[in-house]
């Protein structure tokens, strides 16, 4: 190699670190083979390297074959572990990433997937977007954008084209053209479910064909996003009907419903139609024509710019099984970026709450289940997809690692995960929620049956979320939140920060119900979470569910709850919130403005001890994150 330019990044810091003499004992120890339990990934290697520092893969697919074969043939150098070090760069993913149970290893010789010292390695789900140029006259495009709107290929895959709903232009989210902003959305004028419609106001616009326009309804503490089958403009107003399945889902759900009151009717906003193209920012993929439309905003130079659009919805998958779990698998300083998801655009979206979907939900001619004999709906529910999913595994660490430019999901622990960590990332502009774990009776099961399963594998406990930065979260699904963990036991969310939320800052559990469940032992403690409810209501910047005995919150500090414009029932939002049958929780020394807190047919077991504005004032600045030295020691 005649120059430094051709080396892996790593190499030519370290190169920069030597004497000329050193430099030459440096290049000829590069071209020998390297230790086989470090592997080495660069955007400029190849995966028929050997994954030396010298002669890195190209892929992380390729360096886990890797290290999952030295362990396989049981090759002395794993005897302390293998390390993945991964060069700086965007590495566009065409699948996800599978860690197996084979690329399992022990407490004395992990798997440890690391990004290069002082490097931000990206996993990105998306395809870039380029050679855009002005477009000429655009049909249907307002009289205010022509002439300012530019124009590019839609970008391809597997040589076809593909649905995206989220497009980042230079790292920020564009808008997918809406008749209003999200600061100044009208009102619905009524709803009527025997009808099977909704009535607004008019839409400037002939909409003879409304093409694949979607509707978006704020109710309460969700968001549904329903496909709109036709608009029929009448006297000022128009006519809105919807496709299947969600509008039969839509119009029999009774929780949360579409608001028709005296304090005002829902606020909705009307999207995905070139007509609605008006504003710098937006952008619409015309999918018959194959072509992307983007108004470009003050200072864009779509000539320079960098534009991706997503294609996968799941960018990592560690997957493993009750019997042969995923074990001491470590990821540090990784980047996950540009995930999709697509069932709003195939099958609509009208979620229960925290962005669990329903697939089918119904009012009860009468009341009562055999363990609720209250209960008067029946739902059930799915999951949205993250962009880094874990099930089936043990002692699985995430830190400082990245998550942003996300449609769903961030971080999942969906079942069977167990003994992990997730210590000091960063999450922003995640569409939904930021952390999600535990089960939800998504799937065939109710999802007011209480969980806890004959084989406690499947059950997600003792996870540590400690010392993770959490800001704009749930940007595309209002509903979310920011850290959400369903049923599950002994899991500790420790000394986190969150901030700027639509609906609620930190959800734990599930099912509405007083019965005992396998929810025990969680502990919510020293967390800052301010700035929520931007957008929706029946919110709390800490919320709870159900029985859950042995339960903490302790030592918080909430504030700045924003009272979205929005909401109907101002008074219907608070601090710290024990929803549905919230039972056996124990809130104490908790720091807020004001003594604005909440239960909703609670259980029995819960005790309040020295919460608001006469807590301790050392409590705000305890709580939040730590220090970069301070260690992780329980709360």
């Amino acid at each position: 190699m005649s120059t430094l330019s051709n080396l892996p990044t790593f190499v030519r810091v370290a190169a920069r670190q030597v004497s000329a003499s050193a430099l030459f004992c440096l290049l000829l120890a590069l071209c020998l083979p390297a230790s086989a339990a470090d592997i080495y990934v660069s955007p400029l290697g190849s995966d028929k390297g050997s994954g030396a520092p010298a002669q890195p893969v190209a892929t992380l697919h390729a360096a886990l074959r890797r290290a999952r074969e030295l362990r396989r043939l049981g090759d002395p150098s794993v005897e302390n572990g293998v390390r993945i070090v991964v060069a700086g760069g965007t590495y566009r993913l065409t699948e996800p990433v599978m860690i197996r149970p084979e690329d399992s290893g022990t407490e004395n010789s992990p798997t440890i997937i690391e990004a290069a010292a002082g490097e931000a390695p990206v996993l990105s789900g998306g395809l870039p977007v380029g050679a855009w140029q002005k477009a000429g006259a655009v049909a249907g495009l307002p009289a205010a954008a022509q002439g300012k709107v530019w124009v590019a290929e839609a970008p391809k895959a597997g040589g076809r084209g593909f649905t995206f709903r989220q497009l980042w232009v230079n790292e920020q989210k564009a808008v997918r053209a809406q008749h209003a902003e999200a600061d100044s959305l009208p009102r619905i004028l009524s709803w009527d479910a025997k009808q099977e419609e909704c009535r607004i106001p008019a839409p400037a616009g002939r909409w003879g064909d409304v093409g694949a326009m979607e509707m978006l309804i704020l109710q309460r503490w969700a968001v549904a996003v329903l496909r709109v089958k036709a608009l029929q403009v009448k006297d000022g107003a128009a006519r809105v009907t919807f496709h299947e399945p969600e509008s039969r889902i839509q119009l029999e759900h009774p929780w949360p419903s579409p608001v028709v009151s005296e304090r005002g009717n829902s606020a909705f906003a009307l999207c995905n139609a070139v007509e609605f193209l008006d504003k710098p920012g937006e952008w619409f993929l015309d999918e018959k024509a194959g072509k992307l439309l983007y108004y470009p905003r003050a200072g864009e130079d779509m000539r320079t710019a960098t534009a991706v659009a997503p294609l996968l919805e799941t960018l990592v998958q560690v997957e493993g099984s009750a019997d042969r779990p995923v074990e001491h698998v470590y990821i540090s300083g990784i980047g996950f970026a540009h995930s999709t998801w697509l069932r709003p655009s195939l099958q609509g979206h009208v979620p229960l709450q925290a962005g669990m979907y329903l697939r089918d939900a119904y009012k009860l001619p009468q009341p009562g289940l055999p363990w609720d004999a209250q209960l008067e709906n029946q739902a059930w529910v799915g999951r949205q997809p993250a962009a880094v999913a874990v099930s089936g595994a043990r002692n699985i660490r995430f830190a400082r690692c990245t998550f942003a430019q996300l449609a769903a999901t961030g971080l999942d622990f969906t079942w069977g995960a167990s003994h992990s960590r997730v210590e000091r990332c960063t999450f922003s502009d995640v569409g939904g929620s930021a952390i999600v774990g535990g089960a939800f009776q998504e799937g065939g099961v109710e999802t007011h049956v209480p969980y806890d399963p004959a084989d406690k594998r499947a059950l997600c406990h003792h996870l540590r979320l400690y010392g993770n930065r959490i800001a704009n979260a749930a940007s595309e699904d209002w509903g979310c939140v920011g850290i959400s963990i369903g049923y599950a036991h002994d899991v500790a969310i420790e000394r986190n920060e969150l901030s700027d939320l639509p609906y609620s800052g930190i959800c734990v559990g599930w099912g509405w119900t007083k019965r005992v469940s396998c929810m025990r032992n969680n502990r919510i403690a020293g967390n800052h979470v301010h700035h929520f409810a931007k957008r929706l209501f029946a919110a709390g910047g800490l919320y709870t569910l159900s029985a859950q005995p042995g339960t903490t919150i302790c030592g918080n500090y909430v504030h700045d709850m924003v009272r979205s414009p929005y909401m109907q029932e101002p008074e219907y939002c608070y601090y710290i919130y024990l929803d549905g049958a919230s039972s056996y929780i124990a809130v104490h020394d908790n720091f807020c403005p004001e003594a604005t807190f909440g239960e909703n047919n609670p259980g029995p077991g819960n005790t309040w001890r020295d919460n608001g504005p006469t807590a301790a004032d050392s409590l705000r600045s305890a709580a939040g994150l730590p220090s970069a030295s301070e260690q992780h020691q329980p709360y």
